[in-house]
């Protein structure tokens, strides 16, 4: 039996061509041959430009922007899909969305920093948006990583120079291994290249270690824990979550809601 996981970007997919041509190729090469992966962006007009940098950097707009996102895992539920799986560093309302649905919700900094931490290792983190270096740093802490990381930093380039690259990708190559080799030095075992631009660009190019440092497929470690999570399921090995922060809603209460709020995706 086959695996459906709904793909979520915190792009406008259809503005950014190149992105999604080597977003759909590296799912083919790490996804399971039975898994099916539909990729879904923001809504056309989200952004007064192709990318949320700008948006991405404020707590607020992240709020406001995360309710599309729940949108979506609720959709994804009720389209039959097996697992909802952000797609995005700063996993905008990971936490509440794992409440809203039954179904496995994957983040994709989650999955990066624990195939990171493999082995016992220490790990550190490379953002071309210099404002999700705080939190990210966040987010590790809340998955229980936190003491694993040794820092996350700005990688010295923007996403404007990462899309510029999937043509010509030598030069911006050698700026992140510059900036790995600090992480490096303050004792980091593997690296977890950020935002999932930089993670495909330099996944379709090779690019699997710095100096014997193992440089993590982030993208491939999200759809590794997406498959397991739906073949644990299926195999009743997830456990219910329970407790305020982890307690699934009543669906037809969430349903009720989202529609008094005018959030129903349907």
């Amino acid at each position: 039996m086959g695996i459906r996981i709904w793909h979520q970007s915190f792009t406008v997919l259809s503005h950014l061509a190149a992105y999604d041509e080597a977003l759909r190729a590296h799912f083919r090469r790490v996804a399971r041959a039975d898994t099916v992966i539909d990729m879904h962006g923001m809504r056309d007009g989200t952004y007064r430009t192709n990318y949320p940098g700008d948006d991405i950097k404020h707590a607020g707009f992240q709020f406001l922007h995360s309710l599309q996102f729940m949108q979506g895992a609720v959709l994804a539920e009720r389209q039959g899909y097996d697992a909802y799986a952000l797609s995005t560093l700063p996993e905008p309302g990971l936490h509440d969305i794992r409440t809203l649905v039954s179904i496995p919700v994957i983040g994709y900094g989650e999955s990066a920093a624990r195939a990171a931490v493999g082995d016992g290792r220490k790990f550190g983190a490379l953002v071309f948006i210099p404002e999700l270096a705080e939190l990210y740093r966040e987010n590790v802490r809340r998955h229980g990583l936190g003491c694993r990381l040794v820092g996350a930093c700005d990688v010295g380039f923007r996403f404007t120079d990462v899309l510029a690259a999937f043509d010509q990708p030598d030069a911006l190559i050698d700026r992140f291994r510059a900036s790995a080799r600090q992480l490096i030095a303050k004792g980091a075992q593997a690296i977890v290249p950020g935002e999932a631009p930089l993670n495909v660009l330099l996944a379709m190019n090779g690019v699997r270690e710095v100096d014997g440092v193992e440089v993590i497929d982030s993208l491939g470690a999200w759809v590794r824990a997406a498959e397991e999570a739906v073949l644990q399921r299926r195999a009743g090995g997830l456990p219910d979550a329970a407790g305020y922060f982890g307690a699934t809603v009543d669906p037809v209460r969430r349903d009720e809601i989202l529609t008094f709020y005018g959030l129903d995706p349907e």
